[in-house]
């Protein structure tokens, strides 16, 4: 019979973490709603409205239409992300042998009830591939990664989450691995690092996550001294299509997808000052 390998792990924060952690989330949000493209439109519009200066109120009314058009042109916004996300690997091209999957949460809604079953939001691929790369036999264990940002219910956990779709899916409790104490990707290099050095010394670690998030979480394991490969998933990009719909009409997807790449690089940069890659 197998032994379970489920491990968990309770982390409680060094004093004056909590400070530099909570100065660090409050201007990341601060940051990220000032440049949201909605936030950005809106204070045009506004400046429009109640400034008194003609030429500075056409200005901000042409600045806000100009914003508007390019926040939802989904041509542009696609073809950053085609430069920026991590292309995909094949699975026949990656090769076996791996030691563990890193799956990293964010993709699932907590607070939905009924609580008998998982509610996905984008990036469920995260979890389902690397179910396959599993049973293709590319990796042997699969780490979730990822606790709650929530303060009233502690207890609800996407790693638990996740940990019931891996077994509703034929994976072996042997072959899981639980991590339910981080709230960010740093916490989630730093703790998973704990878990790999002691059970998994020189292994080979497969990273997987999304791919416009891919080279932060990436570079947060290599600043912990865990070496990976990647494997991308939940894709925000098409082939590029240069029909009249996607490069001239207004498309609300675009907002979205600005607002996800908008996010990503002002948590690179708060990332850089914290020294966390």
């Amino acid at each position: 019979m197998r032994k379970k390998f489920i491990i968990l792990r309770v982390h409680l924060p060094l004093k004056g973490y909590v400070n530099i952690f909570d100065m660090f989330f409050y201007l990341s949000k601060t940051l990220y709603f000032l440049l949201m493209p909605a936030t950005l439109v809106a204070i045009g519009l506004l400046l429009g409205f109640f400034l008194r200066n003609a030429r500075w109120k056409k200005i901000s009314l042409l600045s806000a239409i100009a914003l508007f058009f390019l926040f939802t042109n989904d041509f542009i916004i696609n073809e950053i992300y085609l430069r920026w996300e991590v292309p995909p690997t094949a699975f026949a091209d990656v090769p076996e042998g791996y030691d563990v999957g890193i799956v990293l949460t964010g993709i699932a809604n907590l607070q939905k009830e009924p609580d008998d079953r998982v509610y996905f939001n984008k990036g469920a691929d995260r979890i389902i591939h690397a179910i396959e790369l599993y049973k293709r036999g590319k990796i042997r264990k699969i780490l979730v990664s990822g606790g709650t940002g929530s303060l009233q219910r502690p207890d609800l956990t996407e790693a638990n989450a996740l940990l019931k779709v891996l077994q509703l899916f034929g994976v072996p409790e042997a072959d899981i691995i639980i991590e339910k104490a981080s709230r960010n990707t740093h916490e989630n290099a730093s703790y998973s690092a704990e878990i790999l050095n002691d059970s998994f010394p020189n292994g080979r670690f497969l990273l997987i996550t999304s791919a416009f998030h891919l080279r932060r979480a990436e570079a947060c394991f290599e600043k912990v001294g865990v070496a990976t490969d990647t494997f991308s998933t939940d894709f925000y990009t098409h082939p590029t299509s240069y029909t009249i719909d996607s490069m001239l009409l207004p498309n609300e997807s675009a907002f979205d997808k600005w607002q996800t790449f908008i996010r990503e690089i002002l948590g690179i940069v708060a990332y850089k000052i914290a020294g966390y890659i």
